[in-house]
């Protein structure tokens, strides 16, 4: 048990470590790229694309290095993603993650 609670706090430091390192504004620019299905502002513009806003550093992370491996694939993701570097992914999850959303019961 305790060995488990080990890994996962290495791995979520190493997450943490690499998200970090990402810059807000070279993300943002970087999202125009992604806008048309994602929307600048992190929110999906289609139905099928989910909204990125507010999410977690860590997940950001996580989904598009699997885009980028081909371990988690989309039509869309799977063209877009391989070309992705490490400091793009970064960048990328630093923005979007920095997005405050609100959301309000009807």
């Amino acid at each position: 048990m305790l060995r488990t609670l080990v890994a996962v706090f290495f791995a979520v430091s190493a997450c943490g470590a690499a998200s970090a390192a990402g810059d807000i504004a070279a993300g943002k620019k970087k999202a125009l790229a992604c806008q048309t299905c994602h929307g600048l502002d992190g929110l999906s513009k289609l139905p099928e694309a989910p909204n990125l806003a507010g999410q977690p550093v860590t997940y950001l992370v996580k989904s598009l290095d699997e885009y980028r491996k081909g371990v988690r694939r989309n039509d869309m993701m799977s063209i877009v993603a391989p070309a992705l570097s490490d400091q793009d992914i970064a960048d990328l999850a630093a923005y979007y993650s920095s997005i405050e959303i609100s959301v309000k019961a009807k």
